[in-house]
């Protein structure tokens, strides 16, 4: 009795496994041909140009001041105190430059996000229609390295395109 249940579960299981559909994306691929990710990239470009703009004239200012410094220190016209103040200004201006260079790379990582997230939720919506409308069980993504043996899925790549208008 016990060898009749466990085959009829056996059976049973591989009918449900034999019932699942799988599919594959690759969304490194997705990424690249969307042109809606290409506009967001040329904005977060600018938005990057725009910031790195005020940053630049502060590196040549700093710059300026410091080889003024040497030039006098080396020509022996500054007091150990005065070369002592020039030094403390030269480290606050490089540390605030530093603080706003950090500054810059938050803005870059948030405007990055705020400009990808519509698009990235797309993708995912279009995404899960064709799993919902296909019956599909799962849909893997290729460019992570999850597959290494994709006989039993489809490649829903085609479909994904169609979909999105690429």
């Amino acid at each position: 009795m016990k060898k009749i249940f466990t085959f009829i579960f056996v059976v049973a299981f591989m009918i449900n496994v034999q019932a699942q559909k799988f599919g594959y994306v690759n969304s490194q691929q997705v990424l690249l041909e969307s042109p809606d990710i290409k506009s967001a990239d040329t904005e977060l470009q600018t938005y990057q140009a725009t910031l790195v703009k005020g940053l630049e004239g502060k590196i040549k200012s700093l710059e300026a001041k410091y080889n003024a410094y040497v030039a006098e220190a080396n020509k022996g016209t500054l007091s150990k105190v005065q070369m002592q103040q020039q030094e403390g200004e030269i480290q606050l201006e490089e540390q605030n430059i530093k603080k706003e260079e950090l500054e810059i790379q938050q803005k870059l990582l948030t405007k990055r996000d705020e400009l990808y997230r519509p698009v990235l939720e797309k993708i995912k919506n279009v995404l899960d229609a064709l799993g919902k409308e296909n019956g599909y069980t799962m849909i893997f993504d290729s460019s992570a390295g999850g597959i290494l043996h994709a006989t039993e899925a489809d490649d829903l790549m085609p479909l994904l395109r169609q979909k999105l208008g690429i």
